[in-house]
C-alpha cells in the first residue's frame, strides 16, 4: 500500500515538452485541469437552464472532469479525451472560463418575448456582378448532349463488359 502510494507518482513517465512553441509543459496539468473545470461547472450556472450554450458547456466540462478523475496519468487523459495535449486543454479551458464572464456580461439570452425584429425591405435592383445564389436554366444544348451521351454509354457498355469484366457496369 505504501509503494503504491508513494511510487505511482514517481514511476509516472515526465513530459520534457509540449513540441509546440510558446506552450511549456504543466507539471501538475491533472490537478490544473480538475480546478479549472470545477471552477467552470460553478460558473456556468449563472447562464439560464435551458441555453444551449449551458447545455453544451456542462456536457463536456462533466465529461472532461470525470476523465481526470478517473485518470492518474497525463497519456491517458489526452488519449481518452483526444482533444490535445493536456497543456492545450488547460489553454482551452482558461479560454472558456473568460468566455462564460462575456457571455454573462453580453446577455445574449435576454431578449424579452415581445422583441420584434426589424425587417428591412429594399427594392434596389441588385447590381449584376452580385451573386443571387438562384442558378438558371441550363442551355438545351447541354441537355441534348447530355441524352447523347447516356443513349451512346447504354449501346457501348454492354459490348465493352464482354471483353473486360474489371470495368464498372451500368444496371438498367
Amino acid at each position: 500500500m505504501f509503494l503504491r502510494a508513494i511510487g505511482r507518482p514517481l514511476l509516472a513517465k515526465v513530459k520534457q515538452t509540449t513540441g509546440i512553441v510558446g506552450l511549456d509543459v504543466v507539471p501538475n496539468a491533472r490537478a490544473v485541469l480538475i480546478d479549472l473545470y470545477s471552477k467552470t461547472l460553478k460558473e456556468i450556472q449563472a447562464v439560464p437552464e435551458d441555453e444551449g450554450y449551458r447545455k453544451a458547456v456542462e456536457s463536456f466540462t462533466r465529461h472532461r472532469l470525470n476523465v481526470c478523475k478517473e485518470e492518474e496519468d497525463w497519456e491517458a487523459i489526452e488519449k481518452r479525451l483526444g482533444c490535445g495535449q493536456v497543456e492545450e486543454l488547460i489553454e482551452e479551458a482558461q479560454d472558456e472560463l473568460t468566455l462564460i464572464g462575456k457571455m454573462i456580461e453580453w446577455d445574449p439570452w435576454g431578449v424579452p418575448d415581445d422583441y420584434e425584429c426589424e425587417v428591412i425591405e429594399n427594392d434596389a435592383p441588385i447590381p449584376k456582378h452580385v451573386p443571387q445564389h438562384r442558378p438558371g436554366p441550363l442551355p438545351e444544348d447541354f441537355y441534348r448532349t447530355l441524352e447523347g451521351l447516356i443513349s451512346e454509354s447504354k449501346t457501348k457498355i454492354p459490348a465493352a463488359a464482354a471483353t473486360s469484366s474489371t470495368e464498372p457496369q451500368l444496371k438498367e
